[in-house]
C-alpha cells in the first residue's frame, strides 16, 4: 500500500471517528472547520434543520498582521460573539479531518473565550 493511500485512509478514519461521536449529541448545533493554506473558515450548523446558523472566516477580517494561529483565534472570537448574540451556548466541535493542533486549536480557544461550551 502506498504512503498516499495510507494517509488518505487515516484521514478518512479520523473523520468517521469525530463524526461518530456527534450522533450521541445530535440536539446541539455543530461547528465545522475548514482550513486552507491561507485562510480558515468556520460555521455553526443545525443538523436537525440542515441550516447554517452562523458563519465566519478569515476573509471577513480586515488585514491582520501576525501568524495564522492569531488569525484563527480572532476568527474564533468573532464567530463566538455572533453565536452568543443568537443565543447559542452549547455546541459540538467538529474538527473534521484535522488534528486538534495549531490553527484548529487556536480557533477552539477563541470560541471558548467568547463564551461557547463544547
Amino acid at each position: 500500500m502506498s504512503l498516499i493511500r495510507k494517509k488518505a485512509q487515516k484521514t478518512q478514519r479520523r473523520v468517521f471517528r469525530v463524526r461518530g461521536n456527534q450522533f450521541s449529541r445530535c440536539e446541539k448545533p455543530r461547528i465545522t472547520v475548514f482550513r486552507s493554506l491561507a485562510n480558515i473558515y468556520a460555521q455553526i450548523i443545525d443538523d436537525s434543520t440542515q441550516k447554517t446558523l452562523v458563519s465566519f472566516s478569515s476573509l471577513n477580517l480586515e488585514k491582520v498582521q501576525g501568524d495564522k494561529k492569531e488569525v484563527a483565534k480572532l476568527v474564533g472570537l468573532q464567530l463566538g460573539k455572533l453565536a452568543v448574540e443568537k443565543a447559542i451556548k452549547e455546541v459540538f466541535f467538529d474538527r473534521g479531518r484535522y488534528k486538534y493542533h495549531g490553527r484548529v486549536k487556536a480557533l477552539a480557544d477563541g470560541l471558548r473565550e467568547a463564551g461557547l461550551n463544547f
